[in-house]
Formats: structure tokens, sequence, C-alpha cells
């Protein structure tokens, strides 16, 4: 009889021992890089706008590796192995490393900051934007919880957003942005050198992040949904950390690339992460964690679309009422149901105040939104559009809408408490 053999996945030939030495290996100085010649080519080789755009892009890098370093403690703490512990401190060293190398950047090469890490950061906090401040107030929030709750599904939550959005999603795709242009160039020869040794640092961290998932996967069953619920939770927003100044995108393509570009970079590199640690972002449990359908380029282009048409992100004025938006809107919102939890067959009617009405028929299989009216719909719900996309980007709780007669709701109330796990919280 012949015994099967074991398939074995990517992250088998790589141990948490393999990861740190790999950081011995890897050590680089930051206080050693010679600006100089990157401060002669700031002045002559970059125009004012350039320059502008660099400082926005740069300073989101900044502040964001000083905020990791400060939040990597609870993670070492709920770490289930010593090796992982031991892992996690290096990579608290190196993301101070990272904040030291971009202070120095700013000080020396750019004229913004002072003496210290902190007038460097106040400096460039006006760059941030909602997107940014949104992720990173998450990751304070996400510490405190994990603090409170060591738990193996939470701390699953935790490394998805540190490693996986953060790191993978946003910051590597970051680097590459940054690097081609700077390489193909020829610029900033010392930034040029840092990032290349931020980037593999932080190839390292995804490396850990990812078989650190699939580890705790494999420890608890409630993991992929908590990592599904933290998805559903950040995603839009974390495409907004992209948006630039005004919605003005000539603060990416400047230096070569494109809005859609850079959020189909993230969303393939979401992607693949999470299949590597055994968790297919498609896949994942509970409504989906991200309710837009098509190609990773297509939901890129969709995503921007849902934008600009304030159906997700910052609040900046009333919502767009074009047709073709909205039908994009209730695509994603039949998209984002799991209608496999639905009681029985049936349509959810909206009714607005200062829009058309539109449906959703939810069918298991074949749940898909319409225009007009259904007919005999088990739910309807009157609001302003206003109110309703609110809703929808987590600005407001329908609860209190409800209260304020703001939304209003009849029709076949057992059948929605009996659905209620199809429904996005």
């Amino acid at each position: 009889m012949i015994t099967p053999v074991a398939r074995q996945g990517p992250l088998d030939s790589i141990s948490y021992e393999d990861l740190y030495s790999r950081w011995e290996r890897g050590n680089w100085r930051a206080t050693e890089l010679d600006f100089s010649a990157d401060a002669r080519q700031w002045q002559s080789e970059l125009t004012d706008f350039e320059r502008e755009a660099a400082i926005w892009n740069y300073s989101l890098f900044f502040w964001g590796e000083d905020a990791v370093a400060d939040g990597l403690s609870p993670y070492i703490d709920a770490a289930p192995l010593e090796e992982q512990k031991y892992f996690l401190a290096t990579q608290q060293v190196d993301e101070a490393r990272h904040a030291v190398f971009f202070n120095r950047f700013m000080k020396e090469v750019v004229g913004i900051g002072g003496p210290s890490v902190a007038e460097g950061l106040s400096a460039i906090e006006p760059n941030l934007n909602w997107g940014f401040r949104e992720v990173f107030h998450r990751l304070e929030t996400m510490c405190a919880e994990l603090r409170r709750d060591p738990s193996i599904p939470q701390l699953a939550a935790a490394v998805t957003l540190y490693h996986v959005v953060i790191e993978a999603t946003l910051a590597q795709t970051g680097q590459h942005f940054i690097t081609s242009y700077l390489s193909e160039r020829d610029l900033l020869p010392a930034f040029r050198a840092g990032m290349e040794n931020v980037a593999a640092d932080e190839q390292r961290h995804i490396g850990f992040g990812v078989k650190l998932l699939s580890d705790l996967r494999q420890m608890d069953p409630e993991v992929p949904r908590a990592v599904s619920d933290l998805l559903r939770e950040i995603l839009p927003a974390t495409v907004a950390v992209i948006v630039p100044p005004d919605w003005d995108e000539r603060y990416i393509s400047v230096f070569g690339s494109t809005f859609e570009e850079l959020a189909e970079a993230g969303v393939v590199s979401l992607m693949s992460k999470l299949r590597s640690a055994g968790m297919p972002l498609d896949d994942l449990p509970g409504p989906p964690a991200f309710p837009v359908e098509g190609t990773p380029k297509e939901r890129a282009e969709r995503t921007k679309r849902l934008l600009k048409a304030g159906y997700i992100g910052e609040k900046t004025g009333p919502p767009s009422r074009g047709a073709e938006d909205l039908s994009l809107l209730f695509d994603s919102v039949a998209a984002g149901l799991d209608s496999a939890a639905a009681a029985a067959p049936g349509s959810i009617q909206w009714e607005f105040k200062d829009a058309e009405p539109w449906h959703v028929v939810v069918a298991n299989g074949s749940t898909r939104a319409a225009r007009g009216r259904a007919e005999a719909p088990r739910l309807t719900l009157r609001s302003t559009l206003e109110d309703f996309v609110d809703v929808v980007a987590n600005r407001q709780d329908p609860r209190l809408l409800l209260a304020r007669g703001r939304l209003r709701a009849r029709g076949d109330l057992r059948w929605v408490w009996r659905s209620r796990r199809m429904f996005p919280t």
C-alpha cells in the first residue's frame, strides 16, 4: 500500500527561525545614509509640483512607520509561540528604523521638521487624508482590543489589519510605486536605497504575517470569520488612503502611475496573501468582505467610482444621484448580502424621498439589484438617499435613524430577524 505524500504549500518551507535569521542577515543602518546628493537633486531635478506630490506620498509613509512601531507590543504579548514573539520584536526594531529613515529624509532633504521626531510628525500631519486617518485609528483601537482580549481570533484580526492590509495592501504597493519612478529617472540615490531596504524588511514582515495567519487558522475555526469581519469593516477606508488631495490625480500620475493601477495592485496583493494563508478573500464566511464584483482591475475601477460618487469613504457632500452610479451602488448592496443566510427568497424595496426606487431580489445563487418597485417585497425601507448612503458607508447607525423616524421599515419583520446573518454589520 502506498502512503500518500502530504502536499506542501509555499509556507511550509518557511520557519519562524528562518525569518529571524533573515532579519539578522538583512540589517542596515538608517543613520549612515548620505543624503547630500538627494538634497541637490530634490531642488534641481524635481518640479515644484513633483516635490509637493512626493511630500504628500512620503508623509503617509513617515507617519505610518512611526504608528506601527508604537503598536506592536500587544502583538508580541498575544503571539502563542516564543519564536513568533522573537520575530515580532525584530519587526518593532525595523519599524523604528524606518521611521528614523523617513525623519532624516524629511529633515535633511525636504527641510521639514526639527530636532525631534515629534516635530517632523507634527509638520507632516496636515498631509494625512481621511482614509489614512481611519485605517491608523483602527490600528490604535485594535491594539487596545488585543491587550484586553489576546485570543487567537482577535490576534488573527489584528494580524490581518497590520500585516495584510497596512503592510501588504498599502505599504508594499506604495513602495513599488516610489522605487519604480525613482529608478526610472535615477533620482534620490540614498532615499531609493533606503526604500529598497524598507521594502525588503516589509517583505519579511508580510511573509511572517501570512504564515502566522495560516497557523492561527489551524488553531481556531473562528479565525476566518474574524478575518472576514475585520476586512468588511476596514476595506472601504483602505482604498481611500490613496485618494489624493482634492481628488487631483496628478499627485499620482506625475510619477507615471494612475489611481486605478495602484488600487489594482493593492487588490491583487490582498487576494494573494489571503489565498496563501488558506483563506481566499471571496471564500471567507459571512457577508462578502469586498462586495464589489469583477477582476482585480474591475474591482479597482468600480471602487474608485463608489468613492467619487460619495457612496463610501469621506463624506464631502451629497451623494451622486446619477443612474449609472446608483446602479453600481445597488449592485454592490446586492453583492454584499450573504444570500445563503436568508430564511427564504424575497425582495427588499428601497423607497427614497429624493431619488428613484430600487430593490434587491434575494435568492441564493441569483441575488440581483433592479431599478423600480418589486412585486410584494418582504421588506420596504423608506428614507432619503443620503441617509441610506450614510448607512452603507458606516457613517450612520441605522438604529438611530429608526429611532428618529428618518428610516422607516415595514413588512415581514420575522423574515428579517430569521435572515439577520445575511446583512453586513
